[in-house]
């Protein structure tokens, strides 16, 4: 008898898990479904790829198969609210196989696509919505959708969910929820304002940590190396063409602030012979779930991202991430990393740090509490730089087919909006490599005082 089958779960659950081959709870399922189960709300803090959903998604199942009340227009019993479009559509398609054996309906909903047929699809109800708080809000505001009947309401990422700027809209759905209801709140870090934005939704939870606040992956190997921001193309460059003909990197992640600098990093890279991919907010939806697919399925090594990805992809197997430039939130940087060494794993994460930029490395090595190592530059870096070639500044590789797919078959809107779009000037980014394991961090010695974080931009707009 399996731990999940002990707890009393609903047998088509069990059916599911074992279909999946689930048998050993990870630690935040062991001690968040019991309490769930007795109907408790829960605070729950842990990073990414912890087992979150299925701690949430199992217990939640069996209580809406154990209570069935049928679907209501316009209405839904489970909502879960994520940050970005990728996670929820991760989210969905969990929830979708834990439920392959019971009678609930599961319905993903998101910005970037037409919004008519998902007021279609609501309109006989459904039992289970995952969602992104600003569609989510479109829907309720054209009476598509009313949330008084929703019994178990899950926010997911809230820490990234502030990041993105999304707090009045989240306030604003509090307001719309009924009183009675079961909440589960989730967050990788627990700073005040996180706090403070809890107590809207739970009420007496009980606590859950499987982590240290802000922790990074143990078995991430973590490099940082000084380099100008104009020489941080040519080593990514560089550094993947060794790594992936070697068979030392197999894919990864390359992280940038901006989505122009996303952009100019595949540009350069697809020029140089890396196949590669960008996935941020300017790509049409379309687009970001071809770049997402190939990357998964192999076919695209490298897949460059802003922020927005860090919570939304999860796919196993990828062997490094890199910091092509460091993230101005500190947190962000434990996201990132936490793409890399998952399912019991080892990872790398490499940091290109330019000298406008360490302010960022110590804001991370305080809140991670790790030293990062030294991550040396090629040798005859410089002649090997001068020989990669200069891309051109079309869309080239998966980007061009992206782009010719839409011009092809997509509506006359959608190109439109891709002749009239402007990129914003903004500096480049990405990142990548290899190496031992990361120090513990040692004395502060020679660390500027003062606030490290005074001139930096909003959070809003840096994590787009």
């Amino acid at each position: 008898m399996s731990y999940f089958s002990e707890l009393g779960l609903a047998e088509p659950i069990l059916r599911a898990l074992d279909a999946k081959g689930y048998d050993d709870p990870t630690p935040i399922q062991r001690q968040a479904i019991p309490a769930l189960l007795n109907g408790r709300d829960l605070l729950g803090i842990a990073q990414t790829g912890t087992g979150k959903t299925a701690a949430f998604a199992l217990p939640s199942l069996h209580r809406l198969a154990q209570n069935p009340t049928g679907r209501i227009n316009r209405a839904c019993r489970m909502l879960v609210l994520s940050p970005t479009r990728e996670l929820a559509a991760q989210i969905a398609d969990n929830m979708r196989g834990y439920a392959r054996f019971l009678d609930l309906s599961v319905q993903c909903v998101f910005g970037g696509v037409p919004v008519g047929k998902q007021i279609a699809d609501l309109a006989r109800g459904t039992d289970i919505m995952v969602a992104t708080p600003g569609r989510l809000i479109d829907l309720v505001e054209q009476k598509a959708l009313k949330l008084d009947h929703v019994e178990i309401f899950v926010l997911d990422e809230a820490d990234q969910m502030m990041d993105l700027g999304f707090i009045k809209p989240l306030t604003r759905i509090a307001r719309m929820l009924p009183k009675e209801r079961q909440s589960l709140f989730f967050s990788a870090t627990m700073p005040a304002e996180i706090a403070k934005l809890g107590s809207q939704f739970i009420t007496d939870p009980v606590k859950v940590e499987v982590a240290p606040q802000a922790t990074t992956a143990e078995r991430v190997d973590q490099f940082v190396t000084f380099v100008g921001q104009r020489e941080k193309q040519a080593l990514l460059t560089l550094t993947l063409q060794k790594g992936l003909a070697s068979g030392e990197i197999e894919s990864c992640l390359v992280f940038t602030r901006t989505k122009h600098g996303a952009d100019k990093v595949v540009r350069h890279l697809v020029a140089a012979g890396v196949e590669a991919a960008a996935i941020h907010g300017n790509k049409s939806q379309a687009q970001r779930t071809r770049a997402l697919d190939g990357f998964r399925a192999g076919r695209i090594p490298v897949l460059v991202a802003t922020d927005i990805a860090a919570r939304g992809i999860d796919v196993p197997g990828v062997s490094a991430v890199f910091n092509f430039e460091l993230p101005n939130v500190p947190e962000q940087y434990v996201h990132r990393i936490g793409r890399t060494a998952r399912a019991g794993l080892s990872g790398l994460a490499i940091s290109f740090c330019a000298p406008d930029e360490r302010t960022y490395l110590r804001d991370i090595q305080r809140l991670t509490g790790v030293e990062p190592g030294s991550f040396p530059l090629p040798k005859d870096f410089v002649a090997l730089a001068e020989r990669l070639p200069t891309p051109s500044r079309h869309l080239a590789g998966a980007e061009k087919s992206d782009e010719q797919r839409e011009g092809r078959g997509g509506n006359s809107n959608r190109r439109q909006r891709g002749k009239n779009r402007k990129p914003r000037p903004h500096p480049d980014a990405q990142v990548h490599a290899r190496g031992n394991s990361s120090k513990p961090r040692g004395g502060s010695g020679g660390r500027p005082n003062g606030n490290p974080r005074n001139g930096r931009p909003n959070r809003a707009a840096a994590a787009r």
